[in-house]
């Protein structure tokens, strides 16, 4: 097998191995809320920062969305959370490592919960129209992920630490249009 077959074996391998995670309410949270808002107020007491009322709606509003989302997308859900309050409440919980923010270019910024409190995942990012979609791998093709990566690493005299993966492409609508 050449190499660049087997590249191609792996590919559609790690393909097939990615997991889609599709908005679902009853799936939304994998934890209940309350442990939620437990693990947010402790972090933010370690920050000497209070879990204010605001601060509260916005982690449950990106629990629920379970996906990134924009700004104005989080204005249309918390409606009478003003615009200037939700960003400087973000920047709050990114700053507490709650929050992380996600740039796709451009003016596009997105918002999720840390991966500490969502769990470890990656993101499909559509060049076109700024979609993100976040994906789940199996844990034998995370295992792969990171020791090929800990030894690319380990070359350059580097220490990992943690990665993610953007895969950067178009949305399934995107490429419809084309």
């Amino acid at each position: 097998m050449t190499k660049q077959s087997a590249d191609a074996a792996v590919t559609k391998q790690s393909a097939d191995a990615a997991v889609t995670k599709q908005p679902n309410e009853a799936d939304t949270w994998s934890r209940d809320l309350g442990e939620l808002h437990d693990s947010v107020a402790a972090r933010l007491r370690d920050a000497d920062q209070r879990y204010t009322g605001g601060r509260r709606r916005l982690v449950e509003t990106l629990a629920r969305a379970a996906r990134p989302v924009r700004l104005p997308d989080i204005e249309s859900m918390v409606p009478d959370l003003a615009r200037s309050t939700a960003y400087r409440n973000l920047e709050a919980l990114e700053r507490c490592g709650i929050v992380q923010r996600l740039e796709t270019g451009g003016e596009r910024a997105y918002f999720e919960l840390a991966e500490s409190l969502l769990g470890h995942h990656h993101h499909l990012i559509c060049v076109s129209c700024g979609a993100i979609s976040d994906i789940e791998l199996d844990s034998e093709t995370e295992i792969r992920i990171d020791h090929a990566l800990a030894a690319a690493a380990r070359e350059s005299g580097f220490m990992p630490l943690r990665h993610n993966l953007d895969l950067y492409g178009r949305c399934g609508d995107c490429e419809a249009e084309r």
